[in-house]
């Protein structure tokens, strides 16, 4: 049976509509994508809290005219003179925390354990800090809390090490891509931020979209020291996959190591984790 004329024509009428209400409803999506990209990137409401490292540390703040100001941690090695000799870390934390959350406080008294001097900075709008965070923005408190070692503690690059955790690693790639270190450690990776929100979001043109991409698979060619990546077969934030991609993209030498406990607990759970940060030091002539 054809259908009569005013039926086709209210088809045609609720198709019409049909088709307006995905294109707002398509369109109100990118809007909030948009708009939400701070908070879906970044996580940084955590507020400092009252954790604190057990071993000696020192908390000093940059006053910087054109950015928020700054706090950094500091965690010698020991009190002598030896100890200054050591070599540094700069410690560039990930994401949905700050230098005061549990695993971050870890990741430094094992550095430190290690024989190492730790530099740890907050980010602008991490931790209680003023400002809000944007790439450029971290990539210059990296470079603060770097120009602080360099030239207010008189730390040489072939002492220095920079180490990255998960968005704190991209932070890190950023970072040597420009300046000079000993040895870079990249843990829970990802080659790219834009690759993980169009695996997110693949109905969205993510790579239009996005202001903050992050995209370490376009710097690493541009580090120059040794560099280790840390990575867990069952990480649930930063696939695996994307730790490979970014390894193979990174010029020689290089050492990749699996660990297990997923994103977040490798560094706890792990107990070959540290013992490989501790070989690649001293493959590097770092530790003793």
């Amino acid at each position: 049976m054809v259908p009569s004329f005013p039926a086709m024509k209210t088809l045609r009428r609720a198709l019409i509509l049909i088709g307006i209400l995905a294109i707002l409803g398509y369109g109100g999506g990118i809007l909030w994508l948009v708009t939400q990209e701070t908070r879906l990137v970044f996580e940084a409401g955590r507020p400092l809290g009252d954790l604190r490292p057990t071993a000696p540390f020192e908390e000093v703040w940059l006053d910087r005219p054109a950015d928020p100001r700054q706090r950094l941690w500091i965690l010698r090695s020991g009190t002598d003179a030896a100890a200054e000799a050591r070599p540094w870390v700069l410690y560039l934390h990930g994401n949905a925390s700050n230098v005061a959350t549990r695993l971050n406080i870890l990741h430094v008294e094992k550095l430190r354990a290690l024989g190492l001097n730790v530099l740890a900075p907050e980010y602008r709008g991490f931790g209680g800090m003023d400002g809000t965070p944007t790439e450029a923005g971290l990539l210059t408190d990296a470079g603060a809390a770097y120009d602080y070692l360099r030239q207010q503690l008189h730390v040489e690059p072939r002492r220095l090490v920079v180490y990255g955790w998960s968005l704190g690693s991209a932070v890190a790639v950023g970072l040597t891509s420009r300046v000079d270190e000993a040895a870079v450690i990249l843990e829970g990776a990802p080659a790219s931020l834009v690759a993980i929100g169009a695996r997110r979001y693949p109905y969205f043109p993510i790579r239009l979209l996005i202001r903050n991409p992050f995209e370490s698979i376009l710097r690493i060619d541009r580090v120059g020291s040794p560099v280790l990546f840390l990575h867990s077969p069952e990480d649930a934030v930063i696939p695996f996959a994307e730790g490979r991609k970014l390894f193979d993209a990174a010029p020689p030498p290089k050492q990749f190591v699996e660990v297990s406990g997923g994103h977040v607990y490798a560094s706890e759970k792990d107990p070959r984790f540290f013992p490989a940060v501790r070989t690649f030091l001293q493959a590097q002539h770092l530790l003793p």
